[in-house]
């Protein structure tokens, strides 16, 4: 089967042919449908992040059920699922207190280089996020997806996996927003256009957008901004401030970045809190005043993935998607081949997009 390897970090991606290693009795083939181009993909392409190579990277994805291991009873041949890199074991302390992105299990999930599901020729592949899901197949742990149901559209359902995932379960299971709340979102990427979506559900009363481009601001009106800010042209931080008289009660970072980090945290209003879900280098330090978490009792959440429990909330997401109350359709600005995925990231870099998404069938 064909796969992209990521060889070294700020190279293109190698298509090349790799084999699935022999099925597990708790593991579960599938036949990749659609895959998602995140820039969590793009922080181990780029070096942000480190990441034993060569990899097979791809988390975004859905697809088709193939075959079982012996012990599976939850999925059959045929089965529409979708992966979420939130491998669970279901049994230790995080698990069985809901916490399922907080399980490290070394048994389901595997470090990074560590797994041995993939090869090419006779040599082991990484397998990026216990998925690898820029491949043909996959071969994960059966508690690496979930059904989902069959009138659901794969190439929407695989954004579901993780920017949906992630940006609408940092409103409703991080921050817990209540109705009538005031909202910024800082970056309008896919995981921003979810969290304003997340927002919209959770009935916050007034959502502003802050981007640098103005296409982005644009499809984030249409996911459900009120307001939108461009942070080149003007200081987001005092024209936040100013639209709602002291800042608002949640703001919530999907970059990554430590000027964007601080400006959440300082555009958020008294008694406020700040959610930071971007993936951030190891090594970087976030600048605050500890006067503003004293006096004026401001809080700071980190975010992995939502905060989610996927294997209830994708399912969930499905049916508000097929209510019409998730405009997914409109997140998607490219349908790309396995063959254009370098071409579908510097369009990522570019910020030209909100997400591409690779169709296999295409």
């Amino acid at each position: 089967m064909k796969a992209a390897i990521l060889e070294q970090a700020n190279k293109p991606l190698i298509i090349a042919d790799v084999a699935l290693g022999n099925l597990g009795p708790h593991e579960v083939r599938i036949r990749t449908a659609a895959c998602g181009l995140c820039h969590s993909d793009l922080h181990y392409i780029d070096g942000t992040v480190a990441q034993p190579m060569p990899v097979v990277l791809g988390h975004e994805a859905s697809g088709i059920v193939e075959e079982v291991g012996s012990h599976v009873t939850r999925f059959k041949v045929g089965d529409h699922v979708v992966g979420c890199l939130s491998v669970f074991c279901g049994t230790c302390s995080h698990c069985i207190s809901g916490n399922l992105v907080e399980c490290s299990n070394p048994e389901v999930k595997h470090a990074p280089g560590v797994a041995r599901r993939i090869t090419r020729d006779g040599v082991h592949v990484g397998q990026g996020f216990n998925l690898g899901a820029f491949a043909e197949e996959m071969l994960v742990h059966e508690n690496a997806i979930v059904k989902i149901r069959d009138d659901m559209p794969l190439d929407r359902a695989a954004l579901i996996g993780c920017g949906v995932l992630t940006g609408t379960g940092s409103v409703i299971r991080t921050a817990k927003v209540p109705p009538g709340s005031t909202v910024a979102v800082i970056g309008c990427g896919g995981v921003g256009l979810s969290a304003i979506m997340g927002a919209k559900m959770a009935g916050a009363l007034r959502i502003i957008a802050i981007d640098v481009l103005p296409n982005k601001l644009e499809l984030a009106k249409e996911f459900g901004a009120t307001d939108v800010v461009n942070a080149k042209e003007v200081n987001p931080v005092e024209a936040v401030i100013e639209m709602t008289k002291g800042g608002v009660n949640y703001s919530f970072e999907c970059i990554g970045g430590k000027a964007t980090a601080e400006q959440a945290i300082r555009m958020t209003g008294t008694g406020g809190t700040t959610t930071l879900m971007g993936v951030m280098p190891g090594d970087m330090m976030i600048e605050f005043s500890g006067r503003d978490l004293f006096y004026r009792q401001k809080k700071i959440l980190g975010c992995l993935m939502g905060s989610n429990q996927f294997p209830t909330d994708i399912p969930r997401l499905c049916d508000f998607y097929m209510q019409g109350a998730l405009p997914l359709d409109k997140m998607i600005s490219k349908r790309i081949k396995l063959s254009e995925i370098n071409e579908g990231f510097d369009a990522l870099k570019g910020g030209n997009v909100a997400r591409s998404v690779i169709t296999f069938d295409a």
